[in-house]
């Protein structure tokens, strides 16, 4: 929720899964949120970073690697990793 002038004043702001595009509620300590950093083409680290949040369950499934490379290849991070299998 925003007031007046537009500065977001909730207390918690809940997350969606980028696997599953499930909400992460608070009371789900297993998820994580993972910042990828940015780099030049001399593989320096810029100041902008791409950010990945998992919930629980797709680590108790044991999807987590796999669902991170399938994000981080959608989003240009990585090639030739993730391959679709029927």
């Amino acid at each position: 929720m925003e007031n007046d002038q537009g500065i977001l004043v909730d207390l918690y702001v809940p997350r969606k899964c980028a696997a599953t595009n499930r909400l992460i509620t608070s009371k789900d300590h297993a998820s994580v949120q993972i910042s990828v950093a940015d780099v030049d083409a001399d593989g320096k680290a810029l100041s902008t970073s791409t950010t990945f949040a998992l919930s629980g369950q797709v680590r108790a499934m044991g999807e987590s690697d796999d669902s991170l490379n399938r994000l981080a290849t959608k989003a240009g991070l990585l090639r030739n990793v993730w391959s679709y299998q029927k």
